[in-house]
């Protein structure tokens, strides 16, 4: 039983050693393949992400605390996006726009569920990002108490310049996911074109067919390998040695 099992175990091992090489083979014989279809998909994606690479954008933002309970802050929260506060923001940075444009760029959010809320900012422009931020944040302060009376608001950090755009990897990671992909799917046609071929490209080929063991195969020929053995000989000879094709 132990001799059987070792010989199962040494001709898995033969024939998995056989598949490897012959997908080795596969792939090395139409390499070339692989690669045009890899740079052809990778120009591609370098192309896609350029030409639907949206403007740069700037994010920043600034933090605050509302003294108050977790439902009456949502309420609060809620109006530091209100057009009565964002039209008074939009006077004090003297820009042409609408509170509901303005309202598109800000987004309000608790952290943690605690009582800091950050107020942060988007723009074109990462030094608008930022006296849009602030100026939200201050004016919030201001009209809060007149609007609901509610006067225990504090600026806990203001928002700083921020030169790096939240939207700059995006390319990257196209031409990446593309290069990947034109790897795959070179891969997967060599194999498929392979497959479709039937002519015979080894020994093993053969011998699946045959059911027979070759015992011996003959090296192909050809005239330069035929004038270099020829050349040999004659070179042999006048040493007094002579050598004949095997």
């Amino acid at each position: 039983m132990n001799h059987s099992s070792q010989e199962n175990s040494m001709d898995k091992r033969i024939a998995k050693e056989i598949n490897l090489k012959e997908l080795y083979r596969v792939i090395k014989k139409r390499l070339w393949l692989v690669a045009l279809i890899t740079i052809l998909a990778t120009i591609a994606g370098w192309f896609y992400g350029n030409v639907n690479k949206g403007p740069l954008l700037y994010q920043t933002s600034t933090n605050i605390i509302i003294g108050a309970d977790a439902e009456y802050r949502k309420t609060l929260q809620v109006i530091i996006k209100d057009t009565v506060v964002l039209e008074k923001v939009i006077k004090e940075l003297g820009v042409e726009k609408s509170p509901e444009a303005l309202a598109s760029q800000i987004n309000v959010e608790s952290i943690d569920e605690s009582q800091v809320v950050k107020i942060s900012a988007t723009d074109l422009d990462p030094e608008q990002a930022v006296k849009i931020a602030n100026t939200t944040a201050k004016v919030f302060k201001e009209e809060i108490l007149a609007i609901v009376g509610f006067k225990n608001v504090r600026i806990l950090s203001g928002a700083r310049f921020n030169p790096n755009p939240i939207n700059e990897s995006n390319g990257n990671k196209v031409i990446l996911t593309t290069f990947i992909l034109g790897i795959i799917a070179g891969i997967g046609l060599v194999f498929l074109i392979d497959s479709q071929d039937h002519s015979i490209k080894s020994e093993n080929d053969i011998e699946k067919m045959l059911g027979v063991q070759v015992i011996g195969s003959v090296s192909r020929m050809s005239r330069k390998n035929i004038s270099k053995r020829k050349s040999r000989q004659t070179k042999l000879k006048f040493r007094g040695e002579t050598i004949g094709f095997k």
